[in-house]
């Protein structure tokens, strides 16, 4: 949720493309959908939470093994399974709907839908733009994500944040 990646880059996740001392992961181009390096800015809490998944699993090459074959990546259902063991209806809210909900409220917080955009690594639709602006956006995308981390956190407890669609239905 604080990074709103792919399902995909989470579960293939290698602690060798973590900086946590620079707060940055750099996921490689043949792990992304769009088959280009993505460089992603992390809050101080996503790496307060990676420091602790590394005392657990920070031996191996993976952030999330396989539990059974330690040697692969975790299911690709695991995360939607995780997400019904917390008690959201199977098939209604998906580990993928928490990239929409992030992109609806970063739009409502004002931030520039490129910021966004370059966020979610997805491709600019105009292709002479795609071929000339190669702008990373590194600076405004790291304090995007730390506000984004805050607002997370500011729900605490008592509010859950629920990815905004889910199946196609508004929620």
């Amino acid at each position: 949720m604080l990074t709103f990646v792919r399902s995909a880059e989470i579960r293939q996740a290698r602690w060798e493309d973590f900086d946590l001392e620079g707060a940055v992961w750099r996921i490689p181009a043949e792990r992304m959908k769009m088959k280009f390096i993505h460089v992603v800015p992390l809050a101080r809490r996503s790496v307060e939470l990676l420091r602790e998944l590394q005392a657990i699993t920070g031996g191996g090459e993976w952030l999330f093994p396989n539990t059974r074959r330690p040697r692969d990546v975790m299911s690709p259902t695991t995360i939607n399974r995780a997400l019904e063991y917390m008690g959201y209806e199977s098939g209604r809210v998906t580990g993928h709907d928490f990239r929409a909900t992030a992109s609806t409220r970063l739009n409502e917080m004002g931030y520039p839908e490129a910021h966004i955009e370059m966020q979610l690594a997805h491709a600019k639709r105009n292709k002479t733009a795609a071929a000339y602006n190669h702008a990373q956006y590194l600076a405004e995308r790291t304090r995007m994500m730390q506000d984004w981390a805050d607002y997370v956190y500011s729900l605490g407890n008592e509010g859950k944040v629920v990815p905004i669609r889910a199946k196609g239905v508004a929620l």
